[in-house]
């Protein structure tokens, strides 16, 4: 599955997996409890395919980075908590991604891609960069 049909919602734990668009909005599915939710257009959403990291020269797509962790930790969940202390997360996450932008990635969002990795991992959802690139292409 590509990181587009999954979506982070402020204000709830977790991720979600689209299951079907409705005319107000979307059902959705809790990765995880498993629950389904009716999501309006009015919720403030995002879409994983469209969340990107600062870097010193660039923004990395999401999935770039969640391909260097998978390769970091061969394919399991990472070696690291989201919970851990924020140095412990900032050190794991420079050896993901050795030129991220410090002082506009925050340990909160490192937190984030570390927690949301993991939940994908477990639920066998990580797509790989190559069918991430090529879904993508696909569509537009």
């Amino acid at each position: 599955m590509s990181l587009d049909k999954i979506m982070s919602i402020s204000g709830k734990p977790g991720l979600y997996k689209v299951l079907t668009q409705t005319r107000n909005g979307a059902i959705v599915e809790s990765l995880l409890d498993n629950k389904r939710l009716n999501v309006n257009i009015h919720s403030n959403v995002s879409i994983l395919s469209e969340i990107a990291i600062y870097t010193i020269h660039e923004e990395k797509p999401l999935a770039e980075i969640f391909e260097s962790i998978k390769q970091k930790e061969n394919g399991q969940q990472t070696s690291i908590s989201h919970k851990d202390s924020k140095d412990a997360l900032e050190e794991y996450f420079f050896n993901i991604l050795p030129d991220y932008d410090e002082d506009r990635v925050y340990a909160s969002d490192i937190k984030k891609v570390i927690q949301w990795y993991n939940l994908l991992q477990k639920n066998d959802l990580l797509p790989s960069a190559s069918t991430e690139d090529k879904g993508s292409d696909e569509e537009e």
